[in-house]
C-alpha cells in the first residue's frame, strides 16, 4: 500500500545513466542495465509530418503515442524501442505479435529554439514522478505497460525534412545501488521439461495479456505458471523466495534491459517487506534461431535486493547520441523519401500556414479538387497558371492553338528560349509540360483547338463542318469535365462559344481581358442546374445586391453581336499590346477570383455588392473577403474599380433565347451563327433595339433660322 507521506518526488540527476551503477559496493556484484535505443521508421516520420500539417497545426499540446519492444533479438543486436506509422493510433496500443506495449508522450515543438530551450530536467523530473505516483497508487499492477513509458521531444523542419529528436525513458534510481547474489542462464539452472514449461506458461499469459511484459513466476516442481501483477495476493506463499519476470529487450549476456529499473522500484515500494526484500528474477528472452525457438537464454537473477521504500531518488532516462554524449539526435529524410511526395508536402505547408495562423476557416480541399480549364495558354493563360498552382489547385487543362514564338517567354512565364526553337512547341502541351517540371504532382493537359467564332464563316465544305463540328464536341466535353473555366483568349469573338456552354452546364466562368494599361477580370452569372434551391440570406443587410445568378456575362454589356475581328488587322494589331505589368495582375486577380468564389459558402451564387459603399455585408464575402462581380483596373492611375452589372434579356451569349435555340438545333444553330454575322442580333431582337434608338433620335430645331453667334 501506499504510505501516508504519499510518493517521493525529489530527483537528483544521474551523470551516466548507461552506467552510473557499474561500481562495487563492499565485494557485492552491482546490477547493471542495458539502456533502450530509439529505433524510429521512417512511417512514424511521416506520420508526423502529415499529422503536424493537417492536424497539430502550431499547437504545441503534448499527445499520447506508442511504441514497442521484443524480447526475441538475436544477440548483439541494440535494445530497441520501436516507433512505427501507426504509433499515434489506437492500432498502436496493438503491439505486434512479439512485442511489449510502451506507452508514450510526444511534444513537438514549432521551432529549433524552443526544442533547444525546453527544460530537460524538469520534463526527466515530472516523467519520473508520475511512474512513482503510478508505483505508490497501484495503477503499475493493474497497468505494468506504465513502468516503461517514454517522452519524446522533437522538432520538424518541414522544409528541408530534418527531424531533431530526443528521447527520455524515465526511471527511478533508488538512492544505493542494487545488488545480486547470482546471475545464469536458466539453462543452466533448470531442467529441460521446466524450460519446455516456461515456453508453454508463457505462451499462455501471452495469449491471456497481449503486450504486457511483467508477470509473476510461480514455480512447483517441473510446473512453471505465470500470473498477472495483480494476482499477488492470491499466489504469494510467506516463507518462500518470490520470483518475478519481466520480457527483457536486452541481448547482452550479462546485463538486463532498462525496463528492470522501474519494475524493481515497484516490486520494492509494493512488496518489499513481504517478501524480505529481496526476489528472484527470470529476464525472458524467447528467440528464434533458424527456425527452432529457444529460451534458453532467459537470465536467472537471484537474490536481488530490492530497493526500499521512500528515500530522496535519483531520475534517469535521457538517451545518449551517436557520440555517446546525453544529447539529441537528428535525422534527414529528404534523399531516402520519394522526391515527388516531398514535392507535394512541400508546396502545400505555405497554404496550411495560412491557415493555421490566420484563416481557420479556409477549405483548401475545395481548391485542391476544382478542377480548371484554361482557354488560352498565352500571357494570360500562364500567369492564371502559376497563381492557381501556388493555391493548391491540382488539375489544370490549357486550350491554345499557337505555337510558342521567340517575343513568348520573356512575357509568358511558363516558356523558355529551348520552346521556341525549330518553329516552336504547341502553347498547350508546352504549358502542360512546364507545370509538371515546376511540380510533378500536377494532373496537367495540353489540348490543340481552334474555338469556332460568330462571324468565322465555315463554308459549305463536308469536311469543313464536320472538323467544325467535332471541335465543338471536344470544347463541350472539356467544359463538362471540369469545374471552372476561363477565357484568355485574345479576341472578343472566340469567347463566345465557352461562354455559352458554361451557362448551359451550369460552369463557374472567369473571363479576363486586357488594354494596354488597363484590365478587366470578371466572373460570370451563374445559372444552377434545373431544380437547385437558391440560398437565402439570413442577415438582415438592406444594401444593394446582386444575386449571383442575375449577374451578367461578358457579351451582357454589348448592344452588337461579336464578329470576326481579325480581318485586316496590321502588326500592332495582331499582337496584345500592354504594359508588362497588366496580363500578371490581370492573371493574379482572376485567380484570386475564383479561390474566393469557391471558398463562398453559395459559390457561384454569391451575391455581388453594387451599393458603393464601404462597409462589408456578410451576403458578399467569403472568408478571403469581397466577391466582386467585375474588377477593372486602370494603371496610368494605379486604380481598380468593383462595378456590377445584371444580366441582359437580349445578351448574344448567355440569354435564355439563345440557349433555348442550342438546345433545340444543336450544331444546325451553331453554324448559322459562325456563318451569318447579324444572326444572333436579329434572334435576340438587339437589331429592333438599335431601331428603336435611331428612331427616337430626332433632332429638335427652332422656328427661326437665325442662328445665334457667341
Amino acid at each position: 500500500g501506499r504510505s501516508p507521506s504519499g510518493p517521493t518526488r525529489h530527483f537528483k540527476s544521474a551523470s551516466n545513466m548507461a552506467t552510473d551503477e557499474q561500481t562495487e559496493v563492499s565485494g557485492e556484484r552491482v546490477l547493471q542495465f542495458v539502456p533502450f535505443v530509439s529505433t524510429l521508421e521512417a512511417g512514424f516520420w511521416h506520420e508526423l509530418t502529415q499529422r503536424k500539417l493537417n492536424e497539430y497545426h502550431l499547437s504545441e499540446e503534448r499527445r499520447n503515442v506508442h511504441g514497442y519492444y521484443t524480447c526475441s533479438d538475436a544477440p548483439g543486436l541494440p535494445t530497441n524501442l520501436i516507433l512505427a506509422y501507426n504509433s499515434f493510433s489506437p492500432e498502436g496500443e496493438r503491439p505486434p505479435p512479439h512485442g511489449y506495449l510502451s506507452p508514450g508522450t510526444i511534444l513537438n515543438t514549432n521551432t529549433l529554439e524552443k526544442f533547444s530551450g525546453t527544460d530537460k530536467n524538469k520534463i526527466r523530473d515530472e516523467e519520473a514522478a508520475k511512474i512513482q505516483e503510478d508505483i505508490a497508487s497501484g495503477a503499475a499492477l493493474v497497468t505494468p505497460n506504465l513502468l516503461s513509458r517514454f517522452f519524446l521531444l522533437t522538432y520538424a523542419d518541414l522544409k528541408k525534412y530534418n527531424f531533431h529528436y530526443w528521447f527520455l525513458f524515465p526511471a527511478v534510481v533508488p538512492a544505493h545501488s542494487i545488488v545480486y547474489e547470482r546471475m545464469t542462464t536458466v539453462e543452466s539452472v533448470w531442467s529441460p521439461a521446466q524450460i519446455t514449461n516456461l515456453e508453454s506458461a508463457f505462451d499462455v499469459f501471452k495469449s491471456a495479456n497481449p503486450g504486457i511484459g511483467y508477470f509473476l513466476v510461480h514455480i512447483e516442481k517441473e510446473e512453471i505458471v505465470l500470473h498477472k501483477l495483480s494476482d499477488f495476493g492470491n499466489m504469494w506463499r510467506p516463507g518462500h523466495r518470490l520470483t518475478v519476470g519481466f520480457c527483457d529487450p536486452s541481448t547482452l549476456d550479462l546485463h538486463p534491459g532498462w525496463p528492470l529499473r522501474n519494475f524493481l522500484a515497484m516490486v520494492g515500494w509494493q512488496w518489499g517487506e513481504q517478501v524480505g526484500h529481496k526476489v528472484d528474477i527470470l529476464c525472458y528472452r524467447d528467440c528464434t534461431t533458424r527456425g527452432k525457438r529457444s529460451v534458453g537464454r532467459t537470465l536467472y537473477l537471484g537474490g536481488v535486493t530490492l530497493p526500499p521504500r521512500g528515500g530522496e531518488n535519483k531520475a534517469v532516462g535521457w538517451e545518449k547520441n551517436e557520440k555517446g554524449k546525453l544529447g539529441p539526435k537528428l535525422v534527414n529524410l529528404s534523399a531516402s523519401m520519394d522526391p515527388k511526395m516531398l514535392a507535394e508536402s512541400a508546396v502545400d505547408l505555405n497554404l496550411k500556414l495560412m491557415r493555421w495562423r490566420l484563416l481557420p476557416s479556409l477549405d483548401l480541399s475545395s481548391i485542391s479538387e476544382t478542377k480548371c480549364l484554361l482557354l488560352g495558354a498565352g500571357t494570360l493563360g500562364c500567369s492564371v497558371a502559376r497563381c492557381l498552382m501556388g493555391w493548391g489547385v491540382r488539375h489544370i487543362t490549357f486550350v491554345d492553338n499557337s505555337s510558342v514564338s521567340f517575343s513568348n517567354p520573356v512575357r509568358q512565364s511558363l516558356f523558355t528560349f529551348s520552346d521556341c526553337v525549330d518553329g516552336g512547341k504547341r502553347k498547350a502541351m508546352a504549358a502542360a509540360e512546364s507545370l509538371k517540371s515546376i511540380f510533378p504532382g500536377m494532373v496537367t493537359a495540353g489540348v490543340e483547338l481552334n474555338i469556332p467564332m460568330p462571324g468565322h464563316a465555315v463554308g459549305t465544305s463536308a469536311k469543313a463542318i464536320d472538323q467544325t463540328k467535332k471541335t465543338v464536341e471536344l470544347l463541350e466535353e472539356l467544359i463538362l469535365s471540369h469545374d471552372a473555366v476561363f477565357l484568355l483568349m485574345d479576341t472578343r469573338e472566340s469567347r463566345w462559344l465557352p461562354t455559352m456552354l458554361c451557362a448551359l452546364h451550369s460552369k463557374l466562368c472567369i473571363n479576363a481581358a486586357l488594354g494596354f494599361d488597363t484590365f478587366m477580370v470578371m466572373r460570370h452569372g451563374y445559372r444552377p442546374p434545373a431544380g437547385s434551391t437558391l440560398p437565402v440570406s439570413d442577415t438582415k443587410s438592406k444594401r444593394t445586391k446582386l444575386p449571383g445568378n442575375e449577374l451578367g456575362c461578358y457579351f451582357c454589356s454589348d448592344v452588337v453581336a461579336p464578329t470576326n475581328s481579325t480581318r485586316d488587322r496590321t502588326l500592332d494589331q495582331q499582337c496584345t499590346v500592354t504594359r508588362p505589368g497588366v496580363s500578371m495582375m490581370a492573371g493574379a486577380l482572376a485567380s484570386e477570383l475564383l479561390v474566393s468564389l469557391v471558398q463562398h459558402p453559395w459559390r457561384g451564387l454569391a451575391p455581388a455588392d453594387c451599393s458603393g459603399e464601404e462597409d462589408d455585408d456578410p451576403d458578399t464575402m467569403c472568408c478571403l473577403g469581397l466577391v466582386p462581380h467585375q474588377i477593372r483596373g486602370f494603371l496610368s492611375r494605379f486604380q481598380n474599380v468593383l462595378p456590377a452589372s445584371k444580366s441582359f434579356d437580349k445578351c448574344t451569349a448567355c440569354s435564355e433565347t439563345v440557349l433555348l435555340h442550342y438546345k433545340k438545333e444543336g450544331f444546325d444553330f451553331l453554324l448559322k451563327v459562325f456563318d451569318t454575322p447579324n444572326f444572333l442580333e436579329e434572334l435576340t431582337g438587339l437589331d429592333k433595339l438599335h431601331a428603336s434608338v435611331e428612331d427616337s433620335q430626332v433632332w429638335e430645331l427652332s422656328d427661326s433660322d437665325d442662328f445665334e453667334i457667341a
